[in-house]
């Protein structure tokens, strides 16, 4: 138990012998520029007395200047002549500003509606039109002005500011002076010229120097007018040339003699302190170097140490090491003060040095504890995970990410991204600006126009946003429940108008679906009964007649011509149910095309052909036009015929009588064109697209004996080589065109 009690007091001991070592060391070197001077009169504090004593001299004691002899050097130069004459513009521009400051004046006047004379106001306003042309035209006009603002302000100047505060040196009265400018001499003392050096000699001065003092150095706060006058009150000055010295013999109470002597008591005193903290710093250093030493083993505050992160253990010790330098510094002032008064900061100095003990105590110990530490690390990896460094960067890590997802989803839309943060910089530079005017309340000018200026308009924004919102909000509700309505108004070209053009357009490709479902259901309808009818007319016929060949007294000649109508009944069933197999296969893509190069205007002469006899017994006029050469496509030549098949059969079942067909062969770069034009002698009803469908007719009473899939089967086949057929109707202008790639 002695041993560790003593071993704690040394612990104390050489931490209090460093603090004070440390510490007059710091004093010692940061002082010794001003203790290095062998006699006080070459101190910078005396020399700053001695500037403070001059320029009181200069400003109070040497020379005398009078308004009148300053405005004798007061001079005008080329440029101020310049400047006073295009201060307010070029010369048109100066009479047009007075004629019209003058315009409602005289206007007023000479309506009666104010007290001026017309006259008056007139007179006022040439003269001051005459004195701007004069500026322009005569360069004395404009000096004799700018000459008389000049003796105004010197005026100014020697009513107030002439006699600013100076303070003389605290060495006054201690100080004595010989200064000449010219003829003229100025002194403090009974003395003449001829015997300056008889007064002004080491003999008898403690201290004497030859000084200069310039003329432009008499003000020594901001100058607060403009240059020029204080060139001319410096030029009127002049610069002193003279002697300044101290006497001997000064009583040991004045001012001067105390600051010497106190500095030269401090120096002694100063050296003293500094070689006795440098040596008492080595032996400390030296004696540290063969008693410390790092234990090997654990104790129980080193085992709780231990359990702390290296790097947090760093960083304490680094702020505890600044601490205590900061302590030693306030140990520096107290002893700089103690220089100053021996007893008044005693106190605070004991106090500095017990602080500065215990801090460098802590700091010993954290520095002792930490070696022991990183001795007996054996891990660096383990070591670094487990530091709060990498603990904070860990979960820094994982925030930044989930910072920067939710970033980059606020800006996949960058318009929107960027809008929602300016409008936050703008809600919190109104917070911002609100407490800055708490602070200084000029601020409240900038923020009383920004907030007008934008907050008010970012406000208003806000609010037809919100309402804009709301309105496609609750358009969704409705959308979602069912209402359509009416679309919603688009307003601007922000991202909520944007959104509401999409939901107006969703809205709308919602009735077209209803709409096309409707049509659907109609067009599904209508198929059913299409097929329905026209497979059973056939089969009834088929069935009737049938019944009929099986009574007894038929002649043979009803028997014949009742087995006619079926035969003919039965093939047109057949008919039917094999172009209905056929368009069904096609549609399902279940169908392969034997594809050659075969010329169109060929294969389009080919199908009139077989329409020929059709086509004369006919009273319909066909104008067919071909191209002037072979126009050759890669296509299925069978399948092609039967779609110009099915289109001249149906011209011919469904083209009103005495009409003329146009059918008319093109070539456009690489397409070949075919066009299909006739009469319907049935109403179309603007359906065209209908007509696609199979079972669909332009004879809607179904009287005809087309199977209604003719324009199915051709559009599939079309669809199949890769073109199109598309068919318009003007009233009952019916037109069919097809479009097929050409190949060489």
């Amino acid at each position: 138990m002695g041993t560790r009690w003593r071993n704690r007091v040394i612990a104390v001991l050489m931490a209090l012998v460093f603090v004070c070592a440390l510490s007059g060391s710091f004093y010692f070197i940061y002082n010794l520029d001003r203790f290095n001077q062998k006699s006080y009169f070459k101190t910078e504090e005396f020399q700053n007395e001695l500037q403070e004593y001059a320029n009181y001299l200069l400003a109070n004691e040497l020379g005398n200047i009078s308004v009148e002899s300053v405005k004798e050097k007061i001079t005008v130069t080329r440029e101020e002549i310049e400047e006073h004459r295009y201060e307010y513009g070029s010369l048109d521009a100066q009479l047009d500003n007075i004629r019209y400051q003058y315009e409602e004046r005289i206007q007023l006047a000479e309506d009666g509606d104010s007290s001026e004379d017309p006259k008056e106001v007139i007179a006022e306003r040439d003269t001051k039109l005459e004195d701007i042309q004069k500026n322009f035209s005569s360069d004395e006009h404009v000096e004799k002005k700018i000459i008389a603002e000049k003796e105004k302000i010197v005026e100014e100047y020697f009513a107030k500011d002439s006699n600013f505060n100076s303070y003389p040196s605290r060495f006054y009265d201690d100080f004595q002076y010989f200064f000449e400018q010219g003829e003229e001499s100025f002194t403090n003392i009974t003395v003449k010229k001829t015997s300056l050096n008889q007064v002004f000699n080491e003999s008898n001065m403690l201290y004497v120097t030859k000084y200069k003092i310039s003329g432009d150095y008499f003000h020594s706060t901001n100058w607060p007018y403009e240059d020029w006058l204080y060139q001319t009150i410096a030029e009127v000055r002049g610069d002193f040339e003279g002697i300044i010295g101290v006497p001997k013999g000064l009583a040991s109470d004045s001012e001067l003699m105390i600051a010497k002597i106190g500095y030269e008591d401090n120096r002694m005193w100063f050296w003293r302190l500094g070689i006795a903290s440098l040596i008492a710093l080595l032996i400390w250093f030296v004696s540290m170097i063969k008693v410390v030493s790092i234990p090997k083993e654990r104790g129980k505050w080193q085992n709780l140490y231990a359990k702390i992160p290296v790097d947090l253990s760093v960083v304490v010790l680094g702020i505890s090491t600044l601490i205590f330098l900061f302590s030693l510094m306030w140990v520096h002032d107290c002893i700089n003060q103690l220089t100053y008064n021996s007893t008044m900061y005693l106190t605070e100095f004991v106090i500095s040095i017990f602080i500065s003990t215990v801090l460098c105590l802590l700091t010993y110990v954290q520095l002792r504890y930490l070696f022991t530490s990183l001795r007996h690390i054996t891990d660096l990896r383990e070591l670094w995970k487990s530091s709060l460094f990498f603990i904070i960067f860990k979960n820094c890590k994982k925030v930044y990410q989930r910072i920067y997802q939710v970033i980059k989803e606020a800006f996949l839309n960058t318009a929107t991204g960027i809008q929602v943060f300016i409008l936050l910089a703008i809600v919190f530079g109104l917070g911002f600006g609100f407490f800055m005017i708490f602070i200084d309340i000029a601020f409240f000018l900038l923020y009383f126009l920004f907030a007008v200026l934008i907050g008010v308009p970012t406000f208003i924004l806000l609010v037809k946003s919100v309402g804009y919102f709301n309105k496609i909000s609750i358009k969704t509700e409705e959308m979602a429940s069912g209402k359509l309505g009416e679309p919603i108004e688009i307003k601007g070209n922000s991202v909520l108008s944007k959104m509401a053009a999409n939901l107006n357009v969703l809205n709308q490709g919602v009735k077209v679906s209803l709409n096309e479902q409707a049509k659907s259901e109609r067009l599904k309808t209508e198929l059913i009964t299409n097929v329905s009818h026209d497979l059973r007319t056939p089969l009834t016929s088929i069935i009737t007649y049938t019944e009929l060949l099986k009574k007894n007294e038929l002649t043979a000649e009803d028997r014949s011509a009742y087995l006619e109508i079926i035969d003919r009944k039965s093939q047109r069933l057949k008919g039917l149910i094999e172009d209905l197999f056929e368009v069904s296969k096609m549609a399902s893509g279940n169908i392969e095309l034997v594809k050659e190069r075969v010329d169109l205007n060929q294969l389009l002469q080919q199908a009139l052909a077989e329409y020929d006899s059709s086509l004369k017994e006919s009273n319909l006029q066909f104008r067919v036009t071909n191209t002037d050469k072979p126009l050759y496509a890669l296509v299925d030549g069978q399948k092609m015929w039967r779609v110009f098949d099915n289109l001249i059969g149906n011209i011919v079942k469904y083209s009103l009588e005495n009409s003329r067909v146009y059918i008319q062969v093109q070539q456009f770069n690489d397409k070949a064109k075919i066009t299909f034009k006739n009469v319907s002698k049935y109403e179309l009803n603007d359906q065209s697209e209908e007509l696609y469908e199979r079972f669909k007719r332009g004879d809607t009473s179904r009287n005809t004996e087309g199977s209604g899939l003719g324009l199915a089967i051709a559009k599939s086949i079309i669809d199949l080589h890769e073109g199109s057929l598309d068919i318009e109707t003007d009233g009952d202008l019916f037109k069919v065109n097809i479009c097929l790639r050409v190949v060489d």
